[in-house]
């Protein structure tokens, strides 16, 4: 497995899966955290911790700039309702130009389904809803394809907080929509880590059992 992954999203939902995940595996971990309230949890899992807001660009080059090569940035980050900046658009934008820069190997984003071309995946009303956070992880997705960086993208679908059940699946069927544990994905990102096959790929992550009136589609292995 990689042997240097800079995190940014570590303090809740997958992001801290992804950090539970990586250091049960002994991988080297640099977690970015916004807040401290966090970090004793993420301290705890055996990751690193750097203070820095990933809104910052200067933050983030200052972050990324450890004395030791960082093989691969991973990033879950997203706003959360009522935020009047949301960092899924800007956030992610810093973090790519500091990896660019920063000679990463490969970047994976987490986005959700109903991003980009999984757009009629989301039923019209979901779709209402979710619409301004969708614009932004779309732009993230886009300048991420256009950086030159190696990239996997992983649009999970609904997310649910209970314990991995082993059956999350990727797909690059755009159509599928469906609901995944957070541990799950958390499972799936990390398996593209180094999985040449999943690199300049989007895929989309649910659970094989827990799909929305879902046609049979085939799964990317």
């Amino acid at each position: 497995m990689s042997n240097h992954i800079f995190l940014v999203g570590a303090s809740r939902g997958v992001g801290k899966e992804i950090a539970k995940f990586l250091t049960a595996q002994n991988t080297k971990v640099t977690a970015l955290l916004r807040t401290d309230t966090a970090r004793a949890d993420i301290e705890g899992m055996g990751a690193q911790v750097v203070s820095g807001d990933a809104l910052n660009s200067a933050d983030i080059e200052s972050a990324m700039s450890t004395a030791e090569p960082i093989d691969a940035v991973i990033s879950t980050i997203g706003g959360l309702p009522g935020e009047s900046v949301r960092p899924d658009y800007l956030g992610n934008k810093n973090l790519i130009d500091a990896a660019v820069k920063a000679g990463v190997k490969k970047f994976i984003l987490v986005t959700s389904i109903g991003t980009g071309n999984s757009v009629d995946a989301l039923p019209p009303q979901a779709l209402e809803t979710l619409k301004p956070v969708l614009i932004e992880k779309d732009k993230a997705e886009q300048y991420l394809m256009q950086s030159g960086l190696n990239y996997t993208i992983v649009r999970p679908g609904g997310l649910k907080s209970e314990a991995a059940t082993g059956n999350g699946v990727l797909t690059e069927d755009t159509s599928v929509v469906g609901s995944i544990h957070r541990a799950d994905v958390a499972q799936q990102v990390c398996r593209c880590l180094d999985w040449e096959k999943a690199n300049n790929k989007v895929l989309s992550a649910v659970d094989k059992n827990m799909l929305f009136g879902q046609a049979p589609f085939e799964e990317f292995s």
